[in-house]
């Protein structure tokens, strides 16, 4: 009779005890004329019959039919049901229990379709647990904890507050920002090294192109650990090598590592810390650490395998008693020593604006707010709009320079949009953002001017 603690991403369903991992599977069913196959054994056949797979039953998880031909009446909540009996079948024993740890983006629909599957499938469930809660096992003093993890098909943002526990505050789920669109450009990128530098492309037959899927996650660990990576690929007898530099790996995977930061930021007020957690999904994305140490700031750290349902299983002992009924915690006491965050001085490094730009007019940011709305106070420095925007307030945000800073403060009941995601209270602007002030809104841009 155990415990059992599971972290339910569709990019790795993780399960173990406290000995040993015992499950870890991706989200992926194979349709096939034979059947329905699960996990690894899906995702290994799935450039080569693309068409017969499914990779979003974990995140769609409801009752509607799938209108899959072969099985007209299935639908994403019976494929849950099929991998969570498979993976039940894999790891449990007589009397065992087993504790959730469920992605910030589960809706409370989902939870009890969720809930209603293990029923059904006489799974006792000993209690539902935020991800970003069982992950974060220790107090960040002088900073804010923040947890990202990335699904197959999205990334999960989580900002904790930390009054005598780790309690979630706000989650942000950033779309097509995920695992499966990820290797998409990596492989794509990596075709295009074998192109160039071998006349052979990987992608012409499906064979190769699931040989490239299956030797990424290879290729990407060796990224973090050399300037270049050799790769090579078996094709008719014939076996084709290529070099791609680590940077590139990164370079393809810039514009969600952009959207992650930019989300990011937008959690974070002007005066505050990060304590950033990443998942070892999330660590193991290249250059990802690194870019949000320099685009956000505050101290990364990287969570082993495993990491959130182990946290997760050593506070187990916080097990949902008296009664049948489960409700999700999104607050837990911390089990391991808290960690002192050293708080950096901020610097003008180069990479801090100068001037908000509007209508081709750059007006400059010091330590005299600059005002915008749409109403001029009585000697404030304002920038006049010219006419009236719904959303807009009469002192609707300020820019100014704070402690080496440029820093946006929002006073609106509207909200202030940096780079398309609404701010909380005030954030610190960098060299290219953009802020946006009402619908559809006037749109003004940070610039630096070199003189």
């Amino acid at each position: 009779m155990s415990l059992l603690a599971a972290h339910i991403n569709d990019g790795a369903i993780t399960v173990l005890n406290d000995e040993r991992l015992l499950y870890r599977q991706p989200g992926f069913a194979l349709l096939d004329d034979d059947g329905i196959s699960l996990g690894d054994a899906a995702e290994h056949v799935a450039r080569l019959k693309p068409r017969r797979i499914d990779n979003r039953y974990w995140e769609r998880m409801d009752t509607e039919p799938l209108g899959y031909s072969r099985f007209p009446n299935l639908s994403s909540a019976d494929l849950v049901s099929r991998h969570l009996e498979q993976v039940w079948s894999a790891v449990s024993g007589a009397g065992d229990r087993l504790l959730i740890a469920v992605p910030g983006y589960m809706s409370n629909q989902q939870l009890s379709l969720f809930l209603g599957i293990a029923s059904e499938l006489n799974i006792p469930i000993a209690g539902l647990v935020d991800a970003a809660v069982a992950a974060t096992r220790r107090e960040y003093r002088d900073a804010v904890p923040v947890y990202i993890d990335i699904s197959l098909h999205k990334s999960t943002l989580s900002r904790m507050s930390q009054d005598g526990q780790v309690l979630v505050e706000r989650t942000e789920v950033i779309e097509a920002s995920g695992l499966s669109g990820l290797s998409d450009a990596w492989i794509r990128k990596i075709s295009d090294c074998f192109v160039h530098q071998s006349r052979f492309d990987p992608l012409h037959t499906a064979e190769t192109e699931q040989s490239l899927a299956d030797a990424l996650p290879h290729w990407l660990a060796a990224s973090t650990r050399a300037d270049s990576v050799s790769m090579t690929v078996e094709s008719r007898g014939t076996s084709y090598t290529a070099e791609i530099e680590s940077i590139e790996l990164v370079s393809a995977a810039a514009p969600v590592y952009q959207r992650i930061a930019a989300q990011l930021r937008t959690l974070l007020r002007a005066d505050e810390v990060p304590a950033i957690q990443l998942s070892d999904r999330a660590a193991r994305m290249p250059g990802l650490a690194d870019m949000l140490s320099a685009r956000v700031g505050g101290d990364v750290f990287l969570l082993e395998p495993g990491a959130t349902a182990r946290g997760l299983l050593k506070r187990g002992a916080l097990e949902q008693t008296g009664g049948t009924a489960v409700s999700l915690l999104k607050a837990l006491p911390w089990d391991q020593a808290a960690v002192d965050i050293d708080v950096a001085v901020a610097s003008n490094d180069g990479t801090q604006p100068t001037h908000v730009l509007f209508d081709h007019v750059a007006y400059p940011v010091n330590d005299r707010p600059l005002v915008l709305g749409s109403q001029s106070s009585d000697g404030a420095r304002w920038i006049d709009f010219g006419r009236d925007m719904p959303g807009v307030s009469r002192r609707h945000c300020s820019v100014v320079r704070e402690g080496g800073q440029c820093v946006v403060e929002d006073h609106s009941r509207y909200g202030t949009f940096l780079n398309g995601h609404r701010i909380d209270g005030s954030v610190v602007l960098q060299n290219g953002d953009t802020l946006r002030l009402g619908t559809p809104g006037f749109e003004l841009e940070l610039i630096r001017a070199v003189t």
